[in-house]
């Protein structure tokens, strides 16, 4: 894969993992919320799953869980409410960035995977 299908998969699954963000955000608080900062959020996010995956992926499941721990953290800490809000947003995220790639991949315009979502 080059540079550019890379870049593009990288922007695309970026965006549909600040959607996910921004969908879930806008659910649960209720008031408007910026898409940007939904995007910055998953970027974030994304960055924070990384690295605690480095360090402690490789311990069966709880690798996993303490990675999905540090991005609802991200969650919490960029969205008010607690974490109660960030658990709920996070779950939200999953669901929509899920359906919008379930329909970017049978257009076969993706593969399914977002950037900034946890399993997604």
């Amino acid at each position: 894969m080059g540079i550019v299908s890379t870049t593009i998969i990288f922007v695309i699954s970026l965006l549909v993992g600040g959607l996910g963000i921004y969908v879930g955000a806008r659910m649960i608080l209720g008031r408007s919320t910026s898409y940007l900062h939904a995007v910055v959020t998953a970027l974030i996010g994304a960055i924070v799953w990384g690295i605690v995956s480095l360090f402690v992926g490789w311990i069966p499941i709880l690798g996993a869980l303490l990675a999905l721990i540090a991005w609802v953290g991200v969650i919490n800490w960029r969205y008010p409410g607690g974490w109660g809000n960030a658990i709920v947003i996070g779950l939200i995220a999953w669901i929509a960035s899920g359906v919008v790639l379930w329909l970017l991949a049978l257009l076969n315009i993706v593969s399914a995977g977002a950037l900034g979502v946890s399993g997604a």
